[in-house]
């Protein structure tokens, strides 16, 4: 099986490896961590057991916060060494966790790179964030008697199908798996038909309502908002945008600001990806906007903006939350496009208004629950933004209703931590 697996990846790298040149040229990605994608991994501290983590991205490893804090308190003879797949998911793991962890890109899935990679981190127990179950990982893990689990579980709606195609392959993986801990009974129950034992599928809840933190203090929002100068101002903030979706903001924006009560109405946009700064920047001065890029005032090359009637484009990492801080009502994006939607709890958490479109199925409980408690509000199109928009902003006290409904959500839900935990110590020994 081992053998197929690798003649299988081994056709869809020659299929890939164009777009992967591609990224490497012109969005300076792939550039780094080809040893440890190789396998060739060493650990801070190989005297002691080890937890291994993984996560894909940016988000599942954001959904790491409390589950990392509690191993830490509860497991301190083990390291704890956490992987990534992407560039941005490396990038916001080392920003988290580079003092204390081990930090370093996910191994590629073929058979001999996998082999090198457990015989160098000889891992006790293997945590996988959310799903990312590769074939020959699951399968030496078995064969060295290694738990792997998968934790905060989940199946989007895209996806589900996609696994229901090759049943036959997913299941001989998903039956090696020791524990799916998932967010809902509606994926713990695709886990199961897709191969996974019923007695090892709980479910635990999701781990992103944890580490939202119920706050709408943020270190360092204070100095943003003097940076951008935001006196006498309301922040309209955009956050996790994606292809399509800031041309429909702006036009947005534009509409309300013709409108003399908004006059002091600001828009901020931060982009899902990094690689879509410049373009997002283009598409702002095109607008007939002036343009400040945060990454300028941030570094120094620019002093406080001056000038309050700029767009700001947020193209820095990790200052998302700071930005909804800010916010007097949050949009939160891939969401008018059907992408899937972005984290609409940090903002809710946080006790802004929160606002998203109809394409949210990566977030489907989530969007559930904050929507039945009338904690968020959820739009159409273009249109039933704009008019969302000015009801929030010329009735703050209908917009702070569904800001703090939505907060009281994110309290109710927290929880998912302690039993992950719970169910993980279970399958280590004793001592």
């Amino acid at each position: 099986m081992e053998l197929l697996n690798d003649i299988i990846y081994s056709f869809a790298l020659a299929a890939y490896s164009p777009k992967i040149l591609y990224r490497v040229l012109t969005q300076n990605r792939y550039k780094q961590g080809w040893d440890e994608r190789l396998g060739k991994i060493t650990r801070n501290a190989p005297e002691k057991k080890c937890v291994w983590i993984h996560a894909v991205s940016v988000g599942e490893v954001n959904a790491t916060k409390t589950l990392i804090a509690e191993l830490k308190n509860r497991l301190p003879q083990y390291e704890i060494i956490l992987s990534a797949t992407t560039d941005t998911g490396i990038e916001q793991a080392r920003k988290l966790y580079a003092e204390d962890l081990k930090v370093f890109y996910f191994p590629f899935d073929f058979s001999f790179v996998i082999r090198r990679a457990f015989s160098r981190l000889k891992p006790d127990i293997c945590l996988l964030m959310e799903l990312e179950v590769w074939p020959n990982f699951t399968s030496r893990a078995a064969k060295l008697n290694i738990p792997v689990v998968v934790v905060n579980g989940r199946i989007s709606d895209r996806s589900f199908p996609r696994y229901k195609l090759i049943k036959p392959f997913v299941e001989k993986t998903f039956a090696k798996v020791a524990l799916f801990l998932a967010q809902t009974k509606q994926y713990a129950d695709r886990f199961i038909e897709l191969g996974g034992r019923t007695e090892s599928t709980i479910v635990t809840g999701s781990l992103k309502y944890d580490t939202a933190q119920t706050t709408d203090k943020v270190e360092g929002a204070d100095k943003i908002a003097l940076q951008i100068n935001t006196a006498n101002q309301r922040l309209f903030v955009s956050g996790g945008t994606g292809p399509g979706e800031e041309k429909m903001i702006i036009k947005v924006f534009k509409k309300l600001k013709q409108n003399q009560q908004f006059k002091n109405l600001r828009l901020v946009i931060v982009p899902r990806k990094p690689e879509r700064f410049n373009e997002v920047a283009d598409l702002i001065t095109n607008s007939g906007f002036a343009l400040t890029r945060y990454s300028k005032l941030k570094s120094g090359e620019q002093t406080e903006e001056q000038n309050k009637q700029t767009v700001i484009l947020g193209d820095t990492m990790g200052d998302l939350r700071k930005f909804y801080s800010l916010a007097s009502v949050v949009f939160v994006g891939r969401s008018l496009v059907p992408m899937g939607g972005s984290d609409m709890m940090e903002s809710a958490a946080m006790g802004k208004c929160t606002i998203f479109g109809p394409h949210t199925f990566n977030f489907r409980e989530t969007v559930k629950d904050l929507l039945n408690a009338n904690g968020a509000i959820k739009v159409k199109d273009e249109n039933e933004l704009c008019e969302t928009l000015k009801k929030c902003l010329e009735n703050p006290q209908f917009a702070f209703q569904i800001a703090s409904a939505g907060q009281q959500v994110i309290s109710n839900n927290k929880g998912a931590t302690q039993k992950s935990i719970s169910h993980i110590l279970s399958l280590l020994p004793k001592t």
